[in-house]
């Protein structure tokens, strides 16, 4: 550990931490970017974990919200070797009859696949992909007065609902699907108020921005914000796992990409009692159960559409998904979940040996569940493409409780940092003004578990970034 003063430290290099480094560099101050790990990433990286030559994404491998995260926007990627591939079809959602709906980012042939509820899709959609440019600043922040506020509240009104109010909205299985495969991307029942947030965010995005991969993995993408922060001046010290404060050089200013568990942790900080009390009941939600697989050939759906998407949500029917949700949420393993699966080898074939491929698929488990899931998860993608199981060369499974190990961040398996249900959509990890205060003088929280909360779009850290130039700087 270095002995020189920094004006800021930054612990822990997911997409926020960095955002986090990132911002603060850019304006003249020094600062210090410190990883447990022996690489920078979080969430963002990428390893050979079944065998020699697949090079599988840990956590985070699609990236809707990298694409049009304000922040991200700002970051000169093309300059930094990123090559962001877009799928021809972003997601596809099959159902037993064998038909699907598919996620083009043309709204137009998103309808088509809808059948007679393509309108009402259009309906629903059309005025988002309007006012969502102007809105997402606001949405993706702390919660304070917006500056298009007609623009946010039309927004507003749609993501307060419960899905499956919206759900109402259709009648066809194909809409109706489709609009429960987005909205499970919530990770929490699908009749909480503000459970339609997520999915209304990610069905825009795509008819806006695409659902892209990176060329390569994840990992390139954190390769290249640490090589930027370093550009700009910035120092990143790996392999340097942080237990107390007192570890630290000297600085002004700490920022922790960090949950509330690890923040309780932490020794040295001397938070008060009432901020104490306040992280204590911080609340975690659903964990996941993960695989990764090397494979033989690509993943044979019954539904040809469904072998271009970039993503595969499996799950049939809005009331079957609605279903394992909610029995999840309440401590029960699922037997017939919904499995969010990719094959990025369909786009990017440097990811695999030549003629083979990878895929990765996970689904919801209660916080902290050991039970293994395999079974159940590739019983529901034979569901859909007979023979699957007969392409597998190599698994590797992670689940709730190991997801924990590999990284703390993810209490009991939950990647969104808590769970973003209403009580804690904008009130995370604290009710407060300045959500990524803490209550040590000098020490910021920029982990998701403040607003807006999860997803590789950086802005958590870019929002305690402002906050911290705000108060000291």
């Amino acid at each position: 550990m270095s002995n020189k003063n920094y004006d800021a430290i930054v612990i822990g290099s997911g997409p926020n931490g960095l955002a986090a480094a990132i911002t603060l560099q850019r304006n003249g101050l020094s600062v210090l970017l410190i990883e447990g790990k022996n690489t920078v990433g979080g969430g963002m990286r990428t390893a050979e974990i079944t065998a020699p030559g697949y090079q599988h994404d840990i956590c985070s491998a699609v990236h809707p919200m990298a694409i049009s995260s304000p922040f991200f926007k700002t970051i000169p990627f093309d300059q930094l070797g990123v090559q962001f591939i877009y799928p021809e079809i972003d997601a596809a959602h099959p159902l037993d009859t064998g038909k699907a709906a598919i996620l083009h980012h043309s709204i137009d042939r998103t309808a088509d696949s809808l059948g007679r509820d393509g309108k009402k899709y259009k309906s629903l959609i059309s005025p988002l992909l309007e006012i969502w440019p102007e809105v997402i600043e606001d949405a993706l922040g702390p919660l304070h007065f917006p500056k298009k506020p007609i623009s946010m509240a039309k927004f507003g009104k749609l993501a307060i609902m419960p899905a499956t109010f919206l759900a109402n909205r259709f009648k066809t299985d194909e809409a109706r699907g489709l609009w429960a495969g987005m909205a499970a991307h919530s990770i929490q029942p699908l009749s909480n108020i503000a459970s339609s947030a997520i999915g209304l965010v990610l069905m825009t995005a795509s008819h806006l921005y695409g659902w892209p991969i990176i060329k390569g993995g994840s990992q390139n993408m954190a390769n290249a914000l640490g090589a930027y922060f370093k550009t700009i001046g910035g120092r990143i010290e790996t392999g340097n796992f942080i237990e107390s404060i007192e570890q630290l050089p000297t600085s002004k200013a700490i920022l922790l990409d960090l949950t509330p568990k690890q923040l309780l942790n932490l020794k040295d900080l001397r938070l008060s009692s009432s901020y104490t009390r306040q992280l204590q009941h911080f609340r975690y939600g659903m964990g996941v159960f993960k695989m990764d697989w090397a494979l033989n050939e690509p993943i044979a759906f019954k539904n040809q559409d469904c072998q271009k998407a970039g993503t595969v949500h499996l799950g049939s029917t809005f009331e079957e998904i609605a279903t394992s949700e909610l029995n999840t949420s309440r401590g029960i393993n699922p037997t017939t979940p919904f499995v969010l699966l990719s094959q990025p080898t369909l786009y990017d074939k440097s990811r695999a040996p030549e003629g083979k491929h990878i895929a990765w698929a996970y689904c919801h488990v209660p916080n902290g569940s050991t039970i293994d899931q395999t079974e159940i998860i590739e019983n529901q993608i034979e569901r859909y493409a007979p023979g699957f199981k007969n392409t597998i060369i190599q698994r590797n499974t992670i689940n709730a409780q190991q997801l924990e190990l590999y990284n703390p961040n993810y209490v009991g398996g939950d990647i969104n940092g808590g769970i973003l249900d209403i009580r804690q959509l904008y009130t995370r990890p604290v009710l407060s003004l300045s959500p990524y205060r803490t209550s040590a003088k000098g020490v910021y929280l920029c982990s998701s578990s403040t607003p807006p909360g999860g997803g590789v779009h950086g802005m958590c850290g870019y929002h305690a970034a402002l906050r911290c130039l705000k108060d000291l700087f």
